[in-house]
């Protein structure tokens, strides 16, 4: 069972304290390509709270969507709250979450980062098991979300075997 009609992921949003700030490093840093803006909305608190589940006062100024890589879109938003959370969740919290960047050469682009002032989060670390043949890194954005370099040029473990449910989809 799935979503009837499901074809793809069709971009990721989220929330920054400074858009204009949020949008120069997307796009001087990391180097995504800026589409367009749209805001603000105030479309009224019962709307915003029942479409966007935003608590009642909250304006969202502005959002910009920006194309990452080939295929990647990024909805980032800038709101006006009263109750508004400062602080981005961890990976541990509930809701936590990270945005990982699919790269071909993961040392050359943590290099960069580094060049850049990103603060990188330890040294890339080989995966094991399914995800054998991956490296990964995690970084901060100057916001503190959570972003992740990943790179499996030659293919993971998992899409080497051929166990019983690659057997089921061919």
């Amino acid at each position: 069972m799935s979503i009837p009609g499901l074809a793809r992921l069709d971009h990721v949003g989220f929330t920054v304290p400074d858009l204009e700030a949020a949008r120069d490093w997307l796009v001087n840093v990391i180097g995504c390509e800026y589409l367009y803006s749209l805001g603000p909305f105030d479309a009224g608190d019962e709307w915003m709270a029942g479409h966007l589940n935003v608590p009642p006062g909250t304006v969202m100024r502005k959002l910009d969507f920006l194309r990452c890589g080939e295929q990647a879109v990024f909805e980032v938003f800038q709101y006006d709250a009263t109750l508004q959370h400062p602080l981005p969740p961890r990976n541990s919290d509930v809701g936590g979450h990270h945005v990982a960047l699919y790269v071909e050469e993961l040392d050359r682009a943590v290099d960069y980062l580094r060049s850049r002032g990103v603060t990188v989060l330890g040294d890339p670390t080989s995966s094991r098991g399914p995800s054998e043949g991956q490296r990964w890194v995690y970084f901060l954005a100057p916001w503190g979300m959570q972003f992740e370099l990943v790179s499996y040029p030659s293919g993971k473990a998992f899409d080497q075997q051929q166990g019983p449910r690659r057997q089921a989809l061919s």
